[in-house]
């Protein structure tokens, strides 16, 4: 029987991120990968191209390879997905800071349990990002993020006045649609 085809993915949430994302490619071609899907994406993005194409790309046999658990997955939902779409492919997940591998039946409870973790964890943290926000105004600390569109107002009504339209204005200040008809609306 030849051996399992590894197929690995790496992501970082951000372009600044430059040395984890080499990190992890580096850790996913000494485990043995033979094609790595990589991204430079945000985990709550809606799309993920590449993990996509990494899940079109695997065979039954194969393995997919990440190097940590928060790299592939943003929730237990996502995981399940993830892993019942490897499942339904006959492809198994090597996770390898973990040393976790989901061919044995421990690897997959150990999965389900640190996926819920991870989870349970984040939830905190969002909390707890909650609570110091809500104290933070309560003490009139906090002003919350300018919105950017709101900070370009005056270019839109400035470019409107010239003469542009709506797909011109979006496209030389680089913001929505909606933001464009929002700005006009409350400058009528």
């Amino acid at each position: 029987m030849s051996s399992p085809v590894l197929i690995g993915y790496a992501r970082t949430s951000t372009t600044d991120q430059k040395a984890g994302l080499e990190a992890q490619l580096r850790d996913l071609q000494a485990a043995g990968c033979t094609k790595i899907f990589k991204e430079e994406i945000s985990s709550v993005a809606d799309k993920r191209p590449e993990l996509d194409k990494a899940l079109e790309w695997v065979r039954e046999g194969d393995i997919l390879v990440v190097t940590k658990l928060d790299r592939l997955a943003r929730s237990v939902a996502d995981l399940v997905t993830i892993t019942g779409r490897l499942k339904e492919k006959g492809v198994e997940l090597r996770i390898l800071t973990m040393n976790l591998d989901t061919s044995t039946p421990t690897g997959k409870l150990m999965l389900n349990l640190l996926g819920s973790i991870a989870e349970f964890e984040r939830e905190l943290m969002l909390e707890r990002q909650r609570e110091g926000i809500a104290k933070a105004k309560a003490e009139g600390r906090y002003t919350g993020r300018q919105p950017t569109a709101q900070r370009k107002a005056h270019e839109v009504l400035k470019l409107k006045a010239e003469g542009k339209n709506v797909p011109q204005i979006v496209e030389a200040l680089g913001i929505s649609r909606a933001s464009v008809f929002r700005i006009l609306k409350e400058a009528a």
